[in-house]
């Protein structure tokens, strides 16, 4: 596609808080409809630490039935949450570290956001890791080669690139690894039933020896995904949206499959399928177990499954999210190719292997301040603003969103106490932080902010003119710090546009 009004625009003068990926997308630019992203989050949701969840709540004596019930029932919660701030990226079109500049500043919005990106960059590492195994499962049996670590390394480039290519190739590989992810449960289910039934194991009636509380896996799986449930503007700001659709139902009508069903139900039968392989087997993990289990070719192909499911999620809930954190943080130095490759090397750098010996207590600490942004979100964008934003000044030095020095104090204040108290508490991290960090900040914000801060979305009544979808219309970047709302005919016709992510 050739450069377009608004990517020369960029190109020419990019500055401190602008770069070509982090616009506003247009309603022209949202090419994922409702099942494309719906297949999404099917890739998205089956990772193999997804089995661990599933195999630590049987192990700690829940009965299989019941730990499925609570992971549907977790996800659900958090995949309405998702349908909440989701509405930031199909009424706005922004992605997520812009949106935060909101709440807490021009400036302010780095260390909520960076915390994000390096969340999201470690779980690549993770995923590419577990991928290198079985990648390495697959060397062995065709080469004799045996090296974990030089699977990682091909395997983390080729992510790399895919994902760097933009958001059509994610939705590409997303509809393919999807019917790979079912093929590998249907596998493993009747596989492990099998294996169970000749050890005299009823799946269903089993009972592990630990004392696990339904509450703490419940808020478990809540943690698992509120990187997303925070940052999933990322991904809806590419969702076709109806032009003028002012209901929030007809708005995000393309968002519901995807995260009330797919998500939910893909995450418990997933989970599940490593509940069952634990009481078979006494391992969760589906590369040792298909090692185990599978036969000559077809364990070749199994295992290539298991690297595709790895790549789905790798693609959409990790590498795009904290590429986009990183290039909020420098635009002027930093594009969106840069940025996916310097996520894929911090990831890496992170030692994932480790963290994913610790998997319960990492959910725990960083699902506390990340619920704690949650929290933040939806008591701005709704409360305050009444989904209204003053999206030409978030990407101004001297506009509304400076507040003191670039730092909107209120945010951070809300988010660092509240997320430090989730942190205490870490088990049940996700129920403190999220309403806890939405009473502050609505406190902190009226008494400290908005009296000597003022925000145009509020002193105007809510006026409609700080709506985007709503009205029809899209913000379209005009040059020189300047922006517009267009219509996408007027868009069009005046050759601006973006090239997709």
């Amino acid at each position: 596609m050739a450069a377009t009004e608004q990517t020369r625009h960029v190109e020419a003068e990019r500055t401190g808080l602008i770069e070509e990926s982090i616009l506003p997308t247009l309603l022209g630019q949202r090419p994922i409809g409702l099942i494309g992203y719906a297949w999404i989050w099917v890739g998205i949701a089956v990772i193999i630490a997804t089995y661990s969840l599933g195999a630590t709540g049987v192990g700690g004596g829940v009965p299989l039935s019941t730990v499925i019930l609570i992971i549907f029932l977790a996800n659900l919660a958090i995949g309405a949450l998702m349908v909440l701030t989701a509405d930031i990226g199909t009424e706005h079109g922004l992605p997520f570290a812009v949106y935060l500049r909101a709440p807490f500043g021009i400036h302010g919005t780095h260390l909520p956001a960076i915390s994000r990106g390096l969340i999201a960059a470690m779980w690549f590492g993770i995923q590419t890791y577990l991928g290198a195994l079985a990648l390495n499962g697959i060397g062995e049996y065709f080469l004799g080669f045996d090296n974990w670590f030089v699977w990682y390394v091909l395997f983390g480039i080729l992510q790399v690139a895919n994902t760097a290519m933009g958001i059509k190739s994610v939705e590409r590989l997303a509809s393919l690894a999807a019917p790979a992810i079912i093929a590998i449960s249907i596998w493993m289910y009747f596989t492990l039933e099998g294996v169970a039934k000749t050890n005299g194991i009823n799946l269903w009636n089993f009972q592990g020896a630990g004392e696990m509380s339904l509450m703490v896996l419940f808020i478990a799986n809540l943690s698992f995904w509120s990187t997303m449930a925070i940052d999933v503007p990322n991904l809806t700001r590419f969702v076709k949206t109806k032009a003028g659709a002012r209901g929030f139902a007809a708005r995000n009508r393309n968002v519901f499959l995807a995260q009330l069903i797919a998500l939910p139900v893909t995450q418990a039968l997933i989970a599940g399928i490593g509940g069952v392989s634990f009481i078979a087997t006494g391992n969760w993990n589906p590369i040792e177990v298909i090692q185990g289990e599978g036969q000559g070719f077809s364990l070749v192909i199994l295992l290539a499954l298991v690297v595709l499911a790895q790549w789905s999620t790798n693609n959409s809930a990790n590498l795009i999210p904290s590429a986009l954190t990183f290039i909020n943080l420098a635009p002027r130095y930093i594009n969106y190719k840069l940025a996916v490759a310097l996520a894929g090397i911090v990831g890496t750098l992170c030692f994932p292997w480790a963290i994913l010996d610790n998997l319960f207590v990492f959910l725990g600490y960083y699902g506390a301040f990340l619920s704690a942004i949650g929290g933040i979100m939806v008591a701005d964008y709704y409360v305050l603003r009444k989904r209204r934003l003053n999206v030409p000044d978030l990407y101004s030095h001297t506009g509304q969103f400076r507040y003191t020095g670039g730092v909107n104090i209120a945010g951070l204040l809300a988010w660092l106490i509240a997320g430090a108290v989730a942190a205490w508490y870490s088990q049940y991290a996700f129920v403190i932080g999220f309403p806890l960090g939405f009473v502050l900040y609505l406190i902190l914000m009226k008494l400290l902010v908005l009296p000597g801060y003022p925000q145009a979305e509020i002193t105007s009544g809510y006026s409609d003119e700080y709506l985007a979808t709503s009205e029809g219309l899209s913000w379209a970047y005009l040059g020189q710090g300047q922006f517009r709302r267009m219509t996408p005919e007027e868009a069009d016709g005046e050759g601006i546009g973006r090239e997709d992510l």
